[in-house]
């Protein structure tokens, strides 16, 4: 069977194994209790986990939940910053062990990749068990939402980390939002606005976006292939529910753990919205866990912080050189479209044709500087990414750099705000 749709036996076990979170997760809709089914969630994700990596997955998954969960219960007013470093610092060991990238290029995989997420998982669930600590006005409305007062038992966090409708290729979630989902709280909660809406339309849909992406893959990188580049790829699907439509009668929104909106990227109109439409959960965890808390209180966030983030992105993704220079460049990239967006926002309303053609600009600018950017990511080494972006003669660095140095030089005034809006 691998043969026939062209993989390896090891991804073959890892796509079936994939699959089967489908029905084991519709059969936690099912089990009693709460106990029941943070248990359920647990056993189900560790013996999926077996039969796609092996037993040694669970001890790897292991470290970091045990050394997260200790952080909480032994030092929690340092919790969130000691399990951002052990769990890292974890991640980093394995990726070193690993090198995942070159494994599956030759048909292999490992753990690596549900060890990456359950890494985000663990650290954002102590950080918010430390932000338990802080006072409200210390707080961002974010942090207010997923703060945790109490310390989750030691079954609802390993519920959590494991949960396997998430656990192999995420997205990440929040630990507040995997207890009110499992005790029908929150929005899971019953509303006037209707009984609780069914998620077979919104799973179908995903599944199939899903196969239509797969069969487009599998049809044209043979035919548009760079060496180096063919590897297996697949993209998880979130269909969690998000709420419901203001519309009337109102309809349930099943996008809340979406992870990416492919028209989003295709059409951004500036690399600005590159983060918000691609990887959308890890690209909303390094948001709040790491750009968010770099900016210091009536403080801007600038490029340090912007750079910061990315840098946490290419580590956290892997040690290789392509991913480095891919995020290194995304920081380059977004700087230079938040360049032509101030200058696109000062152009007075009757220099309409002006304005139109800055937009189209930064379109234009967004889809070169993505595309050029993302070859590093995909072929990895330092030779290979070097060598496709001499190809073009590095116009995907140069012009970044160019509107970075050219925006310092040429400051527009920012527009004129509202009163309204200056009183917000």
């Amino acid at each position: 069977m691998a043969a026939a749709i062209g993989v390896s036996v090891p991804v073959l076990r890892f796509l079936l194994c994939f699959v089967v979170t489908i029905p084991v997760s519709f059969i936690h809709r099912f089990v009693p209790s709460s106990f029941g089914k943070h248990f359920y969630s647990a056993i189900s994700g560790a013996f999926l986990s077996y039969l796609s990596f092996g037993f040694s997955s669970n001890l790897h998954f292991l470290v970091p939940m045990l050394l997260g969960y200790l952080s909480m219960v032994l030092f929690r007013p340092f919790c969130g910053i000691l399990t951002f470093l052990f769990g890292f610092g974890y991640l980093i060991g394995c990726h070193m062990y690993y090198m995942s990238g070159d494994a599956w290029k030759e048909g292999g995989i490992d753990a690596t990749g549900a060890l990456m997420v359950l890494t985000l998982k663990v650290i954002s669930c102590a950080m918010n068990y430390n932000d338990g600590l802080l006072k409200e006005d210390e707080l961002r409305e974010v942090q207010k939402k997923n703060r945790l007062i109490k310390l989750p038992s030691f079954i609802e966090y390993v519920g959590y980390c494991l949960c396997c409708g998430s656990h192999f290729a995420g997205p990440v979630y929040e630990m507040k939002d995997y207890l009110e989902w499992t005790t029908r709280k929150g929005i899971w909660a019953p509303s006037e606005k209707g009984p609780s809406p069914s998620p077979f339309g919104a799973t179908i849909r995903a599944l199939f976006q899903a196969a239509v992406c797969m069969a487009l893959y599998l049809y044209l990188i043979p035919q548009y292939n760079i060496p180096g580049l063919n590897g297996p790829a697949y993209q998880g699907w979130g269909f969690w529910k998000r709420g419901w439509t203001e519309t009337s009668p109102p309809r349930p929104q099943w996008d809340r753990a979406r992870n990416v909106d492919i028209l989003g990227v295709e059409f951004a109109k500036s690399a600005v919205q590159l983060p918000l439409v691609w990887n959308i959960q890890v690209s909303t965890w390094l948001r709040h866990y790491v750009y968010d808390r770099l900016v210091q209180k009536g403080k801007k966030p600038g490029f340090f912080q912007l750079l910061a983030t990315q840098t946490t992105s290419a580590v956290w993704h892997g040690l290789y050189p392509g991913y480095i220079i891919f995020f290194v460049q995304s920081a380059l990239m977004i700087a230079g479209s938040r360049v032509l967006y101030r200058w696109q926002q000062a152009i007075p309303p009757n220099m309409a044709l002006v304005k139109k053609l800055l937009v189209f600009t930064n379109i234009a600018y967004t889809i070169l500087v993505l595309n050029y950017s993302a070859v590093g990511f995909m072929v990895l080494s330092l030779q290979e990414t070097i060598a496709l972006y001499g190809s073009v003669y590095y116009v995907g660095s140069i012009v970044p750099v160019a509107l970075i140095l050219l925006g310092n030089i040429i400051k527009p005034a920012k527009p004129a705000r509202s009163k309204a809006r200056k009183e917000q």
